[in-house]
């Protein structure tokens, strides 16, 4: 069975996708790491990121496979370094390119291919995993989840003015909303839950129960 969460920067889609994996039995895919992973290939064969061409044409030979919580790059173990600022600074110039989403969501149908799974972003439920048996929405206000990134900001000793992180959050809402692949939408079968005023346990029960109730439906799970 797989499980898609989407919605919006700031949501808490990593975490509830993760937890609920956990509770259910199921695995997290991390779709994130997988575009962490192409990155770090490029930046290992320096590839010129600005040119689309050079960095489509390298893609195609890059190997990345998903074993349990750690990404393989060509057989080697990436999981650490994937998450270094370089990357970090980086994956954007491969993560909007049409042919690269294309090429990455392959290879996570490629995974999930007989697998329980819970997986977040952006478009697993739009996209990626059409045919996924439940879809969740997961959204709040735009001021509930610049509230949240200011405390979790604060709460790592580098606070930021809440103002500051809402103008750049629907910055980035608007030009998620607006790509041309990957685009921030919820799927037309999705169970939308909107979590202002909801701790993270209830958010994660709502969550829970969505995915029970569509169990319950299937007997194969």
């Amino acid at each position: 069975m797989i499980v898609t969460i989407d919605g919006p920067a700031g949501a808490g889609k990593s975490s509830i996708a993760r937890d609920a994996a956990e509770r259910l039995g199921f695995e997290f895919l991390d779709t994130g790491a997988l575009y962490r992973a192409m990155t770090l290939a490029a930046i290992r064969a320096q590839v010129d990121f600005q040119n689309d061409t050079e960095i489509i044409d390298f893609s195609e030979s890059v190997q990345i496979q998903w074993d349990g919580d750690r990404v393989l790059l060509g057989g080697e173990d990436v999981s650490e370094q994937i998450r270094t600022p370089p990357v970090t600074d980086a994956i954007r110039f491969l993560a909007d390119l049409p042919q690269i989403r294309e090429r990455l969501s392959q290879i996570q149908r490629e995974i999930a291919v007989g697998r329980d799974m819970v997986t977040e972003g952006r478009d697993q439920g739009t996209e990626v995993f059409t045919d996924a048996q439940c879809k969740i929405f997961l959204t709040a206000s735009p001021e509930e989840r610049a509230k949240r990134r200011h405390q979790q900001l604060s709460a790592m000793g580098r606070p930021l003015p809440l103002e500051e992180i809402l103008k750049a959050q629907n910055q980035r809402d608007e030009e998620d909303r607006i790509r041309p692949m990957g685009a921030l939408r919820p799927a037309e079968d999705a169970t939308v839950i909107d979590s202002d005023g909801m701790t993270s346990e209830e958010v994660l029960e709502q969550v829970l129960r969505t995915v029970r109730e569509i169990q319950k439906g299937d007997p194969t799970h």
